[in-house]
């Protein structure tokens, strides 16, 4: 029986795997050194980071849901150059693929930010365009088909390195969204992004979250998630990594046979840090006894 094949080709990123980390979920990769190493995976998409330090919001910012969670974590990260200097190198040196999720306030944010990053030893990045846009009100950049275009033609006009845009869900038609990104030069598309969603403290009667809201993720967003790629696929003709309630092999499955060409693994790394592994060996498995030689002929065709 012939081994599968399990690399695949974002951009012109070659990953040897389609497992990859979403952001904010496993820090710069340290701490989950004691389950494996991350270079383990196709790749890893670090937290967020910004061109300075931010604080975050005030606590309460996490809460269980069922399905999931709600956070409302407010993008907390040391900024650019503190990560440039003290997480990166230490991520390259161990052979890992890195992507770095960057988010801005204004469309001079993420450039600058982007142009840290495009010099760095860093392999992709991903723009995370669910931040308010202060120009324009305080709307998110992600759900302006305009803004959505501007961002990423500005990010990608001041970068040489692949440029990943996360697509919210927070929209009424995410294929217009993907359209928008794609006629901006984006290279791959990532989605979802979190769910907008509240939780009440019923005995306090006030909203758990100090935000009032927060971005609901983990497996009871797959089946909006998987839509949403299946969707996207069949829009755009761009590489497409698929997140949003990935947790076990058959729902990454779900996403690869949707329209997905990686599959990024979040929420559920907090109650099984294995889960990635996990994944990775199911999907090979699968792939082995079903006869499929590569994770891209696992798409479904019309």
């Amino acid at each position: 029986m012939t081994m599968p094949d399990m690399s695949v080709d974002i951009a012109g990123v070659k990953l040897k795997n389609p497992v990859i980390t979403a952001s904010g979920t496993c820090g710069y990769g340290r701490e989950y050194l004691t389950f494996y190493a991350p270079e383990e995976l196709g790749a890893i998409t670090v937290k967020c980071v910004t061109l300075e330090p931010r604080e975050g919001n005030p606590p309460p910012r996490v809460a269980e849901t069922p399905g999931g969670m709600l956070n409302a974590i407010g993008l907390q990260n040391p900024g650019a150059r503190y990560f440039l200097e003290n997480e990166l190198p230490w991520l390259k040196s161990r052979g890992a693929t890195v992507i770095v999720n960057i988010a801005g306030n204004t469309v001079e944010e993420y450039v600058k930010v982007a142009e840290l990053i495009d010099e760095s030893s860093s392999d992709m990045i991903e723009l995370n365009i669910s931040c308010p846009n202060v120009k324009k009100g305080g709307i998110a950049f992600g759900v302006d088909p305009a803004a959505v275009e501007a961002v990423t033609r500005a990010v990608k006009g001041a970068v040489k390195k692949p440029l990943i845009v996360k697509l919210s869900p927070n929209v009424t038609d995410i294929t217009e969204i993907a359209r928008a990104a794609e006629a901006g030069g984006a290279d791959a598309l990532s989605l979802i992004n979190t769910l907008l969603g509240m939780k009440i403290d019923v005995k306090a009667r006030k909203p758990l979250l100090a935000n009032m809201t927060g971005g609901l993720s983990g497996p009871a967003v797959l089946p909006v998630a998987v839509r949403m790629v299946w969707q996207v696929s069949r829009a755009v003709k761009l590489p497409i990594i698929g997140m949003g309630g990935v947790h076990d092999t058959e729902s990454a499955l779900e996403m690869l046979m949707a329209g997905a060409d990686a599959v990024a693994v979040g929420t559920a790394m907090f109650y099984d840090p294995y889960a990635p592994i996990k994944i990775r060996d199911g999907l090979l498995r699968f792939c082995r006894e079903n006869g499929y030689r590569s994770p891209s002929e696992l798409k479904i065709k019309e």
